[in-house]
This record gives C-alpha cells, structure tokens and sequence, in this order.
C-alpha cells in the first residue's frame, strides 16, 4: 500500500464539497465500542448522534420538550471508522404549527488529516410536546430561539 493511501481515509473528498459555513451542533469521536461487526462504525450510532444534534436544535427552537416523528431520507455516502472526528451540522428547513423540519449533514475527518467528507445527510422531524405529553404550538420565534 502506498504511503499517500491511508488503510482509513475513506476515500478522497470532494475538493468542491464543503461543510456548512456554521459551527457544527456536536462533534463525536468514533470509538472501537461503536462499531459493528465488519469492524466500521455502527450506521446505529450514526443516526443516534444525528438525531441528538437534531434534538438540540428543535428544543432550543421550542424551548422546551420535542419528540422525533420521522426521519426522511437518510443517505450514507461514506463509512466512518474508529478514530474519525465526526462534525453534525444542523439546519432548521421549516416548521409548521407543532412541527420542526431539521436538515443534518454528518462530516467525518480522519484524525491524522485535515481533509473532510460528508458522510451521511438526513431531514429530521421532531413535534414540540407540552406537559401533557401531546404536541403543542411552538412558540413565536425571537431573539431567545431564533435558529441562525
């Protein structure tokens, strides 16, 4: 194997492909328990970090309790392995009466190297939830959970 041909870059990025502009919502390090058993990292564990940097989004927008309704589809572009950075940024797309509409971009960057790769890409719906445990209204957005 040649020495420009690391056994875990995953490939070459795309020069072109750039992550969001914004600060990611959570960056995870992959870990060995994290993995499944070809030995690359849980597809599990990758929607379960999406789904929390979604979350964080949605309950700041609400600011209070949300539920995920839904995942729509969900694309792996590229494995992450044991070691690799990986960068969560979140964007809110829409919201309705109760509902929030959250695009999640996963990159990943292997940790001897600068380059990154978007990994995985999803739209998560989350519903705003009362006390009660039922969906409620979000509240009017202003400057206290306006999403930049």
């Amino acid at each position: 194997m040649a020495d420009d041909a690391k056994p875990h870059s995953g490939g070459q990025p795309d020069p072109s492909e750039k992550p969001p502009a914004d600060a990611p919502v959570i960056r995870a390090i992959a870990m060995p328990a994290d993995t499944n058993p070809a030995g690359d990292i849980f597809g599990g564990w990758l929607m379960a970090q999406m789904d929390l940097a979604a979350g964080s989004v949605a309950a700041r927008r609400a600011r209070g309790r949300c539920a995920t309704v839904t995942v729509e589809g969900m694309t792996f572009h590229s494995p992450v392995f044991v070691g690799d950075e990986v960068s969560l940024y979140a964007r809110l797309m829409s919201e309705g009466r109760t509902s929030m509409r959250i695009k999640i971009e996963a990159w990943r960057r292997y940790r001897e190297e600068e380059a990154v790769n978007k990994v995985t890409e999803a739209v998560f719906v989350f519903v705003a939830i009362g006390k009660d445990r039922r969906p409620t209204p979000l509240p009017p957005a202003d400057d206290s959970n306006r999403i930049k």
